[in-house]
């Protein structure tokens, strides 16, 4: 397929294909006749000048891709590495006949296993404890006694890809959970005994309440103050999805006037985080710089999804995990 060129976001790949990740296995691009080649994107959103004469673009970061992405250009697949895809315009693509793809396969078990570990954290007091060892303050530690996870009730928000595969997690290990979703998920639920709520039972019912929506016009500030009100003061919140599905300030305001016991975030309305958030002065506050899931596994489970999808489209397949299927007999698609 000699032509078939594929560019590849300059935003967390080095010119020689290495990456934050490691090593991406882009050969393998070239093995199946693709040529690839990474391109720099200064700005925000991603110009039609950055991808003119590529065919695919594997979309590495958090650039937009929107209708002026795509004009004048050949562009006919955007891979997204990783499973959100909030900053792709699909209504755009799809006009245009570019298939859109994302990567939920590599994504789900590290994904779960990062909200485990957030809430193990929590429960075990883990940063506090952190804390008073640095500082030496060994005396203090009888006042940082855990909730623990016997007899805990984890409620889960967004039965997902990933949402789903938290339930099973917490389920194998014994633990009560119950969860939220915006449509009936009995296929999901109903075999490992999981009742789906409305999210205010939800939130009332959970010791830690995991956030796991995908970001959408529909789940900004799905985690509003009303939804923090029904917590109670001794419960916590755990977001794995994105900042903009918790209001920040209702959250702030929550845990200052303790009708939290503390939260766990992995994301944030702004990234990175601004040094003067009032989120960094409180401390019952778990952060990470939206990076928990990123492992050896996560990368090569994304990697590999990825870079299949970019083959098969190549190649005249239909991918997996395609997110816009009405791209494949869009008029722009069949024009192309």
């Amino acid at each position: 397929m000699t032509g078939y060129r594929v560019a590849v976001t300059g935003d967390q790949v080095r010119d020689d294909g290495s990456s934050i990740f490691g090593d991406l296995g882009l050969q393998r691009l070239r093995d199946a006749g693709l040529d690839w080649k990474v391109v720099p994107v200064p700005g925000a959103r991603i110009c039609a000048e950055q991808v003119l004469g590529f065919d695919a673009l594997l979309l590495m970061g958090d650039r937009a891709v929107d209708a002026t992405t795509l004009a004048g250009g050949r562009l006919r697949h955007v891979a997204r590495f990783g499973a959100g895809y909030d900053q792709v315009d699909i209504a755009a693509c799809t006009a245009a006949g570019v298939l859109v793809t994302n990567t939920p396969d590599g994504v789900r078990v590290p994904m779960a296993h990062a909200a485990l570990t957030m809430v193990l954290a929590l429960a075990h007091e883990l940063a506090p404890k952190d804390r008073l060892v640095r500082e030496g303050r060994w005396d203090q530690r009888a006042s940082h006694q855990g909730r623990g996870l016997i007899g805990a009730t984890v409620g889960v928000v967004g039965v997902g890809n990933v949402g789903a595969e938290i339930v099973r997690t917490f389920r194998q290990l014994g633990i009560s959970v119950v969860a939220y979703n915006r449509t009936p998920r009995p296929e999901v639920l109903e075999p490992i005994g999981v009742p789906q709520l409305p999210l205010l039972e939800v939130a009332a019912a959970s010791d830690f309440l995991v956030v796991a929506v995908a970001a959408t016009a529909q789940t900004v500030c799905l985690i509003d103050a009303d939804v923090l009100r029904a917590m109670r003061p001794e419960a916590y919140l755990v977001n794995l999805s994105r900042g903009m599905v918790v209001d920040e300030q209702a959250l702030v305001a929550a845990l200052r006037e303790n009708r939290l016991r503390g939260a766990a975030l992995d994301v944030f309305r702004r990234e990175p985080l601004p040094l003067d958030s009032p989120l960094l002065t409180l401390d019952r506050v778990l952060l990470s710089p939206h990076s928990l899931c990123w492992t050896d596994g996560f990368a090569r489970g994304v990697a590999d999804s990825a870079l299949g999808a970019l083959i098969d489209v190549a190649q005249g397949r239909v991918p997996p995990h395609l997110v816009n299927p009405d791209a494949l007999t869009s008029a722009g698609r069949s024009n192309r």
